[in-house]
């Protein structure tokens, strides 16, 4: 994977999580929402990419492995009967060609462990990007409703005679449209709110439940130890 994705990778990943809101509050939040989100798309995009090559790669160095170890066991047996038969000249042959194939199949297995390394980083990758871009939505929701609630709080009135409530499903209809526009997934509506908050509640809990697994986990093996 080239260096510069890397490098783009790790800056999203690392970047502050309130850094998205505070470019929120000072720009529009439509711009900055199309933008740090088709960003990290991108991203997704162009790891999948490089991880999809380097399966391909991997499962092509996994074929010629095993290739050219059926074919040294094959060179085994021919060199058995070869030297049975008197012909010293074939079993150094195909003695010859084995000494080619040990000469490749470290560089091969090297090569595999080197993909199937690469395949694991990449696969993190995607999930710490996916991650990223879950954290920032929920930034800018947050901000959405924190913008309702200083909307609500304000009496009323925002300068043309908006009420709060319209002044919220305003702001969830924009927030809405640009998710949308930007990674085509739907934003979660008012009608279905609750269900949305159902889900969140479930991924709450498996991600607690995960996190209890692990600790668990590690308390075992400082027991044995």
């Amino acid at each position: 994977m080239r260096d510069g994705l890397i490098g783009r990778v790790k800056r999203i990943v690392s970047g502050s999580v309130n850094s998205v809101v505070d470019a929120v509050e000072a720009a529009a939040p439509e711009t900055v929402m199309k933008e740090a989100i088709r960003e990290v798309d991108a991203a997704i995009d162009e790891v999948r990419h490089e991880l999809g090559k380097t399966v391909a790669d991997k499962h092509h160095a996994a074929k010629r492995l095993a290739a050219s170890s059926e074919k040294h066991d094959e060179l085994a047996e021919k060199i058995e009967f070869a030297v049975g038969e008197g012909r010293d000249d074939l079993a150094q042959a195909a003695i010859a060609r084995q000494l080619d194939l040990e000469a490749q199949m470290p560089v091969l297995e090297s090569a595999l462990r080197d993909f199937s390394e690469q395949e694991a980083e990449l696969e993190a990758y995607v999930s710490a990007l996916n991650a990223r871009r879950r954290e920032m939505e929920e930034d800018l929701d947050q901000f959405v409703q924190s913008q309702k609630e200083a909307a609500a709080s304000s009496g009323g009135a925002d300068g043309m005679g908006a009420s709060p409530e319209d002044k919220a499903t305003k702001a969830d209809r924009a927030f809405n449209r640009v998710l949308k526009n930007a990674s085509g997934v739907a934003g979660t509506s008012p009608a279905d709110r609750d269900t949305a908050q159902k889900l969140e509640e479930l991924s709450r809990i498996e991600r607690e439940n995960r996190i209890k697994e692990r600790l668990a986990k590690v308390k075992a093996i400082q027991k044995d130890g």
